[in-house]
């Protein structure tokens, strides 16, 4: 998915970036306003978090998206300094296809153990008492359960697989964290977008989306038991309890299961990626600048869209510091910023 194809005349800087789906709804508006307000043209291609890495490494593009932050390792393995700023705080949604009654369930509850167990294959049908006993009072049906995952490297599958293996010992034993991990059951498809088809497609299904997504398509979201043992709906304001947290100075942190009591616990800050020096790849002094002040928008006049897009706005502490971060970006290592 490209954000932004169309050409203005006359217009001659365009801005690349690629990388994650799980904030490409906000992304698109961002780009969308900020080209009428700028005439700036930002062709962001919405290709997973790992492509969108290995396109900022190869030099393909000014900026990645990821929503899984880059490791001390990976970053050694960059050609230059690497900087992130996070831009949103998201939710993994874990959605379903069960018709009770005629009609979507929206209310069901499900505990990080039976999350595993179901995305492990262990508990393969809705019937299953392990189910039923979490909510009492619903009928399930005598339907498998179809597990529908993502099939590339997503950070969308970091965060999910981050927080199962954070509270549940039994999957970090046996299938781990990462972008991309060996699923032992289930149907592989690329980006958020896929994912949603697939659910809608497949009775019984059950798969897990940004929150963006979930609303946009009007599937139903489970509410998740976090560490403190209450049941959370994936909601703006579930989503900012969980990101009240001192976060370090360069915005590289996790907040999945998160301790706050009314916090959802597959929260997730998302980030650009860019280089500090700018002076490479052929790309002039004006380019830079029109990229830091594009960051310096997004992080600023850019948060006034999230609610609306179901993200929840940065932390004034993420704002600041980003700032910093961003106006530390350097051509031929003097500061674009005076």
């Amino acid at each position: 998915m490209s954000l932004f194809q169309n050409t203005a005349l006359g217009a001659n800087i365009i801005i690349k970036g690629a990388g994650a789906t799980f904030p490409y709804p906000l992304y698109k508006t961002w780009v969308e306003t900020y080209y009428n307000k700028t005439g700036i043209r930002i062709d962001y291609q919405a290709v997973g978090s790992g492509s969108g890495i290995k396109q900022l490494f190869n030099g393909k593009v000014d900026f990645g998206a990821t929503d899984a932050y880059l490791s001390d390792a990976e970053l050694k393995k960059a050609p230059g300094q690497i900087l992130h700023i996070p831009t949103c705080v998201g939710a993994v949604a874990i959605c379903y296809n069960l018709p009770l009654g005629g009609h979507f369930k929206s209310i069901l509850k499900m505990t990080p153990e039976l999350l595993s167990k179901i995305f492990m294959g262990k508990v393969t049908n809705w019937s299953n008492n392990e189910i039923s006993r979490i909510n009492p009072g619903i009928d399930f049906p005598d339907t498998k359960i179809t597990i529908v995952h993502r099939s590339e490297e997503s950070g969308t599958n970091f965060v999910f697989t981050n927080y199962l293996s954070k509270a549940s010992r039994e999957w970090k034993d046996n299938i781990g964290c990462g972008k991309t991990v060996r699923w032992p059951v289930g149907i592989g498809v690329e980006g958020n977008p896929g994912v949603v088809n697939y659910l809608k497609k497949i009775p019984g299904s059950i798969g897990y989306v940004e929150l963006t997504w979930a609303k946009k398509n009007q599937m139903p979201a489970a509410m998740i038991q976090n560490r403190k043992g209450n049941y959370i709906e994936p909601t703006l304001k579930s989503l900012s309890e969980a990101a009240k947290i001192d976060l370090p100075s360069d915005t590289r942190v996790l907040i999945t299961d998160t301790d706050a009591p009314e916090g959802y616990p597959i929260s997730s800050f998302t980030w650009l990626i860019f280089y500090k020096e700018q002076a490479n790849n052929q790309r002039n002094r004006e380019e830079a600048a029109a990229l830091l002040k594009f960051l310096l928008w997004a992080i600023k006049d850019g948060q006034h869209f999230n609610k609306t897009l179901h993200y929840a706005k940065l932390p004034e502490e993420a704002v600041s510091y980003a700032e910093k971060i961003i106006k530390s970006i350097t051509y031929g290592e003097i500061p674009i910023v005076d």
